[in-house]
């Protein structure tokens, strides 16, 4: 594991790591790359939420996220920590990630193909999602809107872990965003309300309780006019985020490929990866490499404390042999993609 350098200051209460604690990029703010007067205020921000009885989500890591999103206004930081800590007490966030099972996964993606797949050249995850094939009204039949919003949220709690951890272990670097493709292939002026509805109530979760977690965001397949409206709408958006974005048309693979390696880019994007069973439903990556992953913290059940019974529960759906299921899938099906690899 990457030491960290001594611009890092660590709290031994809260910063249990196992990976690589050191960003890659020299960037203002991230680990590694902090300032005295930006250490302080980790520290200050991490006191007044002790003063106001939180304990848990206390690192460091997390913490500079925070601060970043709001420009290391710690106020400001506080009020969205706090806000997220209430919303994550609302929707059951902490029970729901070791319980949730997307068993109709399959049948969803057949009109919503969301999924994390392998990794970019940096190492990072990569999550693709297909927006021209939303049909809500189709999906409905199958699932509820509440359904998939938790497992949208589950999705996050694991990017957080084990998903991350495991690629700041194989790439021996600290990995804290995902590179994201979003299709826009087929989104047209029929079906731009349902998409954009469900995308903007999903978007708000991922800015408001998962900050700082975009690399990098390609729009493929953008249909005409789309970069003429994205260029007024970036005026209103913060410099570092417009620069995270590509809007690129339907001759998107060439730019694609330069950050996507072909062998973990789907065949259908221009790649070469043809999972078995189907990119979509393989979730592959260092996450379910042996050498890489670990049982993540929050299957990982707690000793003492006032919520000592709450962590004991059960932790989730296993395998025969113990290991974790993945969302979307049930026991049965985890335990013969297992005795496959094995078999491989």
């Amino acid at each position: 594991m990457a030491s960290a350098p001594a611009s890092i200051q660590l709290d031994p209460k809260y910063d249990d790591y196992d990976f690589p604690t050191t960003a890659p990029e020299p960037q203002s703010g991230h680990p590694g790359h902090t300032t005295p007067e930006q250490d302080a205020q980790v520290v200050q921000l991490r006191t007044t939420l002790e003063q106001l009885g939180y304990k848990e989500r206390l690192d460091t890591l997390t913490l500079l996220r925070f601060l970043r999103a709001r420009k290391f206004n710690v106020e400001a930081a506080k009020i969205m920590f706090v806000d997220c800590e209430k919303w994550r007490k609302e929707f059951g966030t902490d029970d729901l990630v070791r319980t949730f099972e997307y068993t109709e996964k399959p049948q969803v993606f057949e009109y919503y193909p969301q999924y994390y797949h392998k990794t970019d050249k940096d190492g990072r995850p990569v999550y693709i999602e297909k927006l021209g094939k939303i049909d809500l009204n189709a999906m409905y039949k199958i699932t509820t809107g509440e359904r998939m919003l938790q497992n949208l949220v589950c999705e996050y709690e694991k990017l957080a872990d084990p998903r991350l951890p495991a690629c700041s272990r194989k790439a021996g670097k600290l990995l804290e965003t995902c590179c994201t493709i979003m299709d826009l292939k087929g989104v047209g002026i029929t079906n731009v309300p349902s998409v954009y509805g469900y995308v903007r109530q999903a978007s708000a979760i991922s800015q408001n309780y998962y900050p700082e977690r975009l690399g990098k965001l390609y729009l493929i397949n953008a249909p005409w006019g789309f970069s003429s409206v994205f260029s007024v709408v970036k005026g209103f958006l913060d410099p570092v985020t417009v620069s995270k974005i590509h809007v690129l048309g339907s001759g998107y693979q060439k730019e694609l490929l330069a950050q996507v390696p072909a062998e973990n880019l789907p065949v259908e994007f221009g790649g070469k990866c043809a999972c078995q069973g189907g990119c979509a439903l393989s979730d592959m990556g260092p996450w379910q490499e042996p050498e890489w992953t670990r049982t993540p913290k929050w299957a990982t059940p707690k000793t003492g404390g006032d919520d000592a019974t709450i962590q004991t529960e059960a932790t989730g759906p296993q395998t025969s042999n113990g290991e974790p299921v993945a969302a979307g899938e049930t026991a049965t099906d985890a335990t013969a993609t297992q005795e496959a690899k094995a078999t491989a």
